[in-house]
Parts: structure tokens; C-alpha cells; sequence
């Protein structure tokens, strides 16, 4: 008995860390904040918000919007645009211009339905299932498949 006891007490430490890990609470869309709300109106203001989540994982923290029109995004915790996907074509207004660009002269029959920002590199996915790998400046790299 003393032995669980002593296990159980050094275990619930590493229990509550685990257990407090990932947190997303929802956010009312008329409590978006200001930064996320502009760049959802200066780039989709024709879809409805239908769902805000705050996520938090350790020390990340993101900010989840589900839109009506099928398109996800995500942002970071300085509220900057981090990912969006879709299942038809994004606004070029999201997408970066050389990425945009390369599409246009390489992929002229179709359209851009995904954009990520990673810490070294940009991916887009086209509407063929297609991912095309960027680094930061738009440079192509390659096709990731």
C-alpha cells in the first residue's frame, strides 16, 4: 500500500502537466479578435463565421475559424495568418504573390486550395492534390507528395 501511495504522488505531477497540455476554449464570433475580424473581412467577407476557437498546447497558442464556405484557418498567438485550407479556390488576395505567380505560369488549369506557413517553408496544395513546397521567399523547392 505504501508503495502504490508513493507512485501515485510522483505520478500526479506529470498527470496534471499532462492533463492541462491542450485547452481550446470557443470564442464568441462577436468576441473575435480585432486582427483576426480584419482579415476576415478583407479576405472573406462574403463567408460567415461559424465557429472561434482559442487552442492551447504547452506554450503554443493558436486561434481555429471554421467559415461557412468550407475554408478553415488558423492563426498564431500574434494573430497572424498561419494556414488556411479549403476545399475550392482561395482568394488570391491570401495566397503570396510569387507562390501565386509560380501557379499561374506552372499549374495555369488549376487553383490553389490550401497555403501553410511553417517555420523554414511555405506549402500550397492545388485543386488536383498537388503540393508544391516555397521557402520563405516564395522560391519553389519542390513537389511534396
Amino acid at each position: 500500500m505504501k508503495k502504490s501511495f508513493i507512485i501515485g504522488v510522483a505520478m500526479s505531477p506529470l498527470l496534471l502537466v499532462m492533463g492541462s497540455c491542450q485547452k481550446d476554449e470557443l470564442i464568441p464570433v462577436a468576441e473575435a479578435p480585432s486582427a483576426v475580424a480584419e482579415y476576415l473581412n478583407q479576405h472573406f467577407s462574403g463567408q460567415s463565421i461559424l465557429q472561434i476557437t482559442k487552442d492551447k498546447d504547452g506554450f503554443t497558442k493558436t486561434y481555429d475559424v471554421i467559415l461557412d464556405g468550407g475554408i478553415t484557418l488558423e492563426f498564431n498567438r500574434k494573430f497572424e495568418i498561419i494556414d488556411i485550407d479549403g476545399t475550392t479556390q482561395l482568394p488570391d488576395s491570401v495566397i503570396p504573390t510569387a507562390l501565386l505567380d509560380y501557379v499561374k505560369e506552372k499549374h495555369p488549369e488549376n487553383f490553389i486550395t490550401d497555403w501553410e506557413l511553417e517555420n523554414k517553408h511555405q506549402q500550397i496544395s492545388l485543386d488536383n492534390g498537388l503540393s508544391l513546397e516555397f521557402d520563405l521567399d516564395g522560391k519553389f523547392l519542390r513537389i511534396d507528395s
